[in-house]
């Protein structure tokens, strides 16, 4: 039995067949249009208005004033048609005068009318139109409605076409001039240098038929398309070269859910009952994903809908008989990929000799497509708006994956500068190589511990490439992010013992699972359901751990199964109370005895830490302290909780510094607190692998830091150039009576011995 939005599409759609088959001027099939939506949504008022000399003009109408037509005419982004035109987004307003963007037009006698709903009308990803109803009484008009709108802005889209309505000069307008060097922005997703040739992941296919002749046929076009697409899956999921067990793996067998999705197809189906063509139906399909895409907050939720639109694009192809994508007409040279957006399965098609960087106009660090291309060693840049209004094919491209932006159409003396940049960081990376298996001992002979962070299997060959001294931090929750479901204890058991193997007799500490803030888990939610205003000092990490204890014992007992015979360490994260620590530990030590009792060969020692992230941990670790085998300090969260600046806001950069006084005064005081038992203090993040702040560190009494594998290099050499007691001397001088800019200072202070702080 056909849905509702099935219906009513249907009801509308097999009006306009008959109007679009008429000898009709243009004009007269659009009053005919707008009558018929308007009666078949029993709505007083709907209206057309197309792209016409830069402006949004009104070419039809039911209800507002006929004087009006041809007369009335907007900006871009002025009113809520121009809003919805600037945005290609839908607007649904019980209120339009309670809009910020509305905009009152006299000529059209539009007063009465209170309720307002408008959907873009989209030629070559672009709007060219807005397509618009209203209503006397104040409501917001129904989903259903809003879909057969949607609908119908395709089928006027190929009117408009074929009546060459919309001048393309005009669309091509709305673009800013291609021409000389732009900088563009966007966030960092895998750090790394390319530079290449612009090469556009997919040319869009344009759908030249809205409305089916023959449902039967277009069913079967559809179904054919449908067994390809997932024969294509299997045989790349077949293909990975990542081996066998990886997080690649797990990534592809989510994508290969989405690709047998009944809900999706059936989507698609009920699009072609409503009376649109295979490619019309997967593009409708495709516009609903979007525009839910954009009301999602929950960033891996809209990861997953990235991978649905990835398999819309190919089933696109597919149907269409359009098959030729960059990956399958082949790379010619070194290349930077564009895209909306990348599936995992679409970057394993790309040779990998010729790609060598990739930007997104979406994208978020834990996509599915960012831990493949951290194992292929491919640099992207994510959240780079508009790329197809400012990058053309074959543009040249310079992408800087570690500042964190891409420059388009360089000036030669760009390239030279860029050049001579990528070549050192080559001579540096050779020269870090070669400290490989060189202990880092100070001048004064102090061995400093420097290890890595990870959190992927794929991680953890760099503990060899780099000479790092153990794994100071291995996050658990990757494993948890990449999979659809909670994976399962012995999914569990199998990585964490793999990563111990992999780093032999070298020590991996791991962190129980970190998971909420912006880490969410869609089968893992808070009972209430509600969003939390402040995520990062919300529901998170052990506190949901200690919550959910069935997590906790799951992910104990897999610790404890992997490190059989050897010893586990595990960490805590985000404890703010000595009792937090002493509830998990008292978790994995029911996990022991019960192994035990099973006659399971257990782990030769556990050795507990916990992580300060939380300040208000600081002032009861002298509680905790005798309970620790090891401390580690977090400076990410922590340093963003003492100075209540959130560090993904961009506007709080300069309140965000690590040399400030007031957290080197903490972390020193923190350092000092536990110098009398024996236990180990780390500092784990970002802060350690910046080498002037390293410095600070070591000056402050830090002994072991946990960074980046490609920041182990770097502060291996930092190292050996350095003289504690005269760093120590320093920092306690600037500590005690700090200066106006203590960076400058520092900076200053290692010029003058000859140690690089770059």
């Amino acid at each position: 039995m056909p849905t509702p939005a099935v219906s009513a599409a249907r009801t509308i759609l097999t009006r306009l067949h008959d109007v679009m088959a008429s000898r009709n001027h243009a004009q007269a099939k659009l009053n005919t249009v707008v009558e018929v939506i308007g009666e078949s949504l029993n709505s007083e008022v709907c209206s057309i208005y197309l792209l016409r000399e830069g402006m949004l003009e009104l070419f039809a109408t039911r209800g507002l004033a006929q004087e009006a037509v041809h007369v009335t005419r907007m900006a871009i982004g002025e009113g809520l048609v121009g809003t919805i035109a600037q945005n290609s987004e839908m607007l649904n307003l019980a209120e339009a005068t309670a809009h910020p963007d509305f905009s009152y037009r006299p000529e059209t006698g539009e007063d009465k009318f209170h309720s307002f709903a408008g959907v873009p009308i989209v030629r070559r990803e672009r709007a060219v139109g807005v397509l618009c109803v209203q209503h006397v009484d104040p409501r917001r008009y129904e989903e259903v409605e809003i879909e057969a709108l949607q609908t119908v802005a395709m089928v006027l889209s190929e009117l408009i076409a074929n009546a060459d309505l919309v001048d393309e000069e005009d669309v091509a307008s709305l673009s800013p001039q291609l021409s000389g060097p732009q900088r563009l922005q966007g966030l960092v997703l895998v750090k790394g240098l390319a530079a290449g040739a612009a090469v556009f992941h997919q040319p869009r296919i344009t759908i030249e038929h809205v409305m089916a002749e023959d449902r039967d046929a277009e069913l079967q076009r559809v179904y054919l398309a449908f067994d390809k697409m997932r024969e294509q899956i299997d045989r790349m999921a077949s293909q990975a070269e990542f081996g066998v067990g990886g997080e690649h793996e797990e990534v592809l067998e989510t994508y290969k859910m989405f690709a047998y999705d009944e809900g999706w197809s059936r989507r698609i189906i009920e699009a072609i009952d409503s009376g649109l063509t295979a490619e019309a139906a997967i593009e409708r399909v495709q516009q609903r994903t979007r525009m839910r895409m954009r009301q999602i907050d929950d960033p891996l939720l809209a990861d997953r809908m990235h991978d649905l639109e990835d398999l819309s694009n190919r089933l696109l192809r597919i149907v269409s008989g359009q098959m030729g994508t960059a990956a399958s007409m082949g790379l010619r040279g070194d290349s930077i990929l564009i895209a909306r957006n990348l599936g995992p399965a679409e970057l394993l098609e790309y040779d990998k000799r010729r790609l060598k960087g990739v930007i997104l106009e979406e994208g978020s660090l834990t996509a599915h497509v960012v831990i493949v291309a951290r194992a292929m060693g491919i640099p992207v840049l994510g959240r780079v708006r508009s790329l197809r209004g400012v990058v053309r094919e074959g543009d040249q491209l310079l992408l800087d994956g570690d500042q964190g932006n891409a420059t388009v159409r360089p000036l030669p003396a760009m390239v030279e500068a860029f050049e001579a940049r990528f070549a050192k960081t080559k001579e540096r990376q050779a020269a870090y190589a070669a400290l490989r298996d060189v202990e880092p001992f100070t001048r004064d002979g102090t061995r400093i511990k420097v290890m890595m962070n990870a959190g992927l299997r794929d991680d953890m060959p760099n503990l060899s490439l780099t000479g790092a001294d153990g794994v100071g931090l291995f996050r658990t929750e990757f494993q948890f992010l990449v999979s659809a479901t909670l994976p399962a204890r012995e999914r569990q058991t199998r990585l964490y013992r793999d990563v111990l193997d992999a780093a032999g007799d070298k020590p991996v500490v791991f962190r129980t699972i970190d998971i909420g803030g912006d880490k969410v888990l869609p089968y893992l939610r808070h009972n209430d359901g509600e969003q939390e205003e402040n995520p990062a000092m919300g529901w998170r990490a052990l506190r949901v751990a200690l919550e959910r204890d069935g997590l906790l014992k799951v992910q104990a007992r897999a610790m404890l199964e992997a490190a059989a015979g050897r010893t586990l360490n595990v960490m805590f994260p985000m404890v703010a109370e000595p009792w937090e620590f002493e509830a998990a530990r008292a978790v994995f030590e029911g996990q022991r005895q019960f192994l035990k009792s099973q006659k399971k060969l257990l782990p030769e020692a556990i050795r507990y830490g916990a992580m300060l992230e939380v300040p208000a941990l600081a002032e009861q670790l002298d509680v905790l302290a005798p309970h620790l085998s090891f401390l580690s300090i977090g400076t990410n969260d922590l340093t963003q909780f003492l100075f209540a600046a959130d560090r993904s806001n961009p506007k709080l950069a300069e309140r965000y510094d690590w040399l400030s006084p007031a957290i080197l005064r903490f972390l020193r005081r923190v350092q000092q607190s536990v110098a009398g038992y024996d236990v180990d203090v780390t500092v784990c993040g970002e802060m350690g692998g910046r080498r002037l702040e390293a410095l600070a560190l070591l000056g402050i009494g830090i002994r072991r830091l946990s960074i980046t594998p490609a920041s182990v290099g770097p502060v291996k050499e930092l190292v050996r150039k350095v003289d504690l007691a005269d760093i120590t001397e320093a920092m306690n001088r600037w500590l005690s009576a700090p200066p106006a800019n203590l960076r400058e200072a520092l900076t200053g202070w290692a010029h003058e011995r000859g140690i690089d702080t770059d």
